[in-house]
């Protein structure tokens, strides 16, 4: 806690120090060891791996330029397309979960993360080689998606844990902020390309999966800067707040033990899901001991975000493709451009959002900036609905102004799904603190995500093909309401600082603890004396 801290001048040194009314306050500090270099350079990997890691969670990016391509170049109808990401959708869902069981207790979340990785873009690439005109191996196609679902259902647990593991709980309001903005700026660079070589080399637009292999072998180079040893895997797992090497003693600054602490966890999976008398699964070296599945799913607060991220997705889903159709179906090879275009303008917009998440969810609490990401759905989706009614019908082209304006509406995008795509992992990971199952949680909100994307995408192109575009965009706007609702009314304001919970005073990451405090570095020794 920071209340109560004093601050001494510049001159304060160590002789001082031993005659200073305040000693009893003060403690001295070794000098920062190596090991806090190596934490570093950690952190910067990982941020650095997620520049390119966007592009690669769904192959390339989200699956609307696969869309475009398997349309534009192969003759798929609309349906064939939306067979094959239904069974993409459903293969996430369904494996979702277990990755983040798997993550709670594997101790290789790095090889596992870059196996995903590569294993994607083999998919992707798949995807470019294999198809044929209109269709015709489909079923091949379908078992394209269906692994490529299951593979990349790793990467949002495998991504998060090791954040985590590196930064503990107290950490991660600014890790995941700094991992969403490189990942949104990795997203619109790659889409960017992609779109240029595609509106240029129309309409053999196969080589713009060129960019998957790229950020691939970025992804796989950054993780290997990444050492086993840089990770807490309990913390990783949400049992301790902060990582080992992360945190102060009563002594002051303490590298960590060259002991592996891969005998401070059980790594076997536990099997205990809580039906029985047993309510926790085996205890890790630390006294530390994980909760049950079944004691995770009986949280009330985590069964109402669940179930508000499955509504929020089905109702905010569908709105990008539908607008993106609305603007480029029909016109060849400007629409390849504009769709890129409608990415690429909410990935910008993205960036901010998340930049304004680490640096004020912490402050305003997480509720606060949700409830702001959530209403700005329903928002974007009556100015749609007005926009469309100007263009006096869907067999019309919009004037160049109308489109721009259209396309302007992305901003909104960025800033829901930017807020989105932060906080859910923050709410995540202030719900599932001291459970040992964080994993786990976000396994289960991730698969809500998308089996509530994979029901939107049906729903929206249903509304859209029977009732207008318009009318969609209308009805879409009510549905968004739903879970903006729910969160305002029924969702408590997780951070545990707000929500005066006594195990915890400050969720400010070690970097801005570090910053708060007062260190000097004295001219004997080298030492650090630090106020407490």
């Amino acid at each position: 806690n920071n209340q109560g801290r004093r601050t001494l001048g510049p001159r304060f040194n160590r002789d001082c120090y031993h005659s200073h009314p305040l000693v009893a306050f003060l403690k001295v500090s070794e000098p920062m060891p190596e090991s806090s270099e190596q934490k570093a350079g950690a952190k910067s990997s990982l941020k650095w791996a997620n520049l390119f890691l966007g592009e690669l969670r769904d192959g390339l990016t989200m699956i609307n330029m696969q869309s475009a391509f398997l349309m534009v170049s192969k003759n798929y109808s609309e349906k064939q397309v939306g067979i094959l990401f239904f069974v993409f959708g459903m293969s996430q869902f369904i494996f979702q979960t277990p990755s983040g069981y798997l993550m709670d207790y594997t101790e290789k979340k790095v090889m596992w993360l870059g196996i995903a990785g590569l294993a994607t873009t083999l998919l992707t690439i798949a995807t470019a080689v294999f198809a044929e005109e209109e269709g015709k191996n489909l079923g091949t196609m379908v078992l394209v998606k269906f692994l490529q679902g299951a593979v990349t259902s790793l990467i949002p647990p495998g991504l998060n844990s090791i954040s985590q593991g590196i930064v503990g709980s107290t950490g991660m309001t600014q890790q995941v902020s700094a991992n969403e903005m490189m990942n949104h700026i990795g997203t619109a660079t790659m889409v960017l390309s992609g779109s240029l070589i595609a509106y240029f080399l129309y309409p053999d637009i196969g080589i713009l999966f060129v960019v998957s292999p790229i950020a691939c072998l970025g992804l796989l180079f950054f993780l290997n800067q990444i050492k086993s040893s840089d990770i807490d895997h309990n913390a990783a797992r949400g049992l301790t707040l902060e990582a080992k090497d992360e945190a102060k003693s009563e002594g002051g600054y303490q590298p960590p033990s060259e002991k592996k602490e891969n005998e401070n966890i059980a790594t076997q999976p536990s099997f205990v899901f809580g039906f029985g008398a047993a309510k926790s699964a085996n205890a890790s070296g630390d006294g530390l001991r994980a909760d049950s599945p079944m004691q995770v799913l009986r949280d009330p607060t985590l069964l109402t975000f669940v179930f508000i991220c499955f509504l929020f997705h089905t109702s905010n889903g569908t709105v990008l493709p539908l607008v993106m159709q609305s603007l480029a179906l029909g016109n060849g090879q400007s629409g390849i451009l504009m769709s890129g275009l409608c990415i690429i303008v909410a990935q910008v917009f993205m960036v901010m959002s998340a930049k304004i998440c680490g640096t004020y969810s912490g402050k305003w609490g997480r509720k606060t900036l949700f409830l702001i990401g959530f209403f700005s759905v329903p928002v974007r989706c009556l100015i749609l609905y007005f926009l469309l009614s100007l263009k006096g019908g869907e067999d019309q082209d919009a004037s160049t102004w109308l489109q721009i304006v259209i396309l302007s509406t992305q901003i909104l995008d960025g800033v829901g799904a930017g807020i989105f795509g932060t906080m859910y992992v923050l709410v995540t990971s202030d719900i599932s603190g001291g459970t040992g199952r964080f994993s786990l949680i976000l396994g289960l909100t991730t698969a809500a995500m998308s089996i509530g994307g994979t029901v939107s995408g049906y729903l929206g192109e249903a509304l859209a093909q029977d009732l207008g575009y318009q009318e969609a965009f209308g009805i879409l706007m009510f549905m968004s309401l739903v879970p903006a609702t729910i969160y305002l009314l029924f969702m408590p304001e997780t951070l545990p600082a707000l929500s005066k919970k006594p195990e915890l005073q400050s969720m400010q990451s070690i970097q801005e603890e570090q910053e708060n405090n007062t260190v000097q570095q004295t001219p004997a020794g080298g030492q650090y004396v630090e106020m407490i």
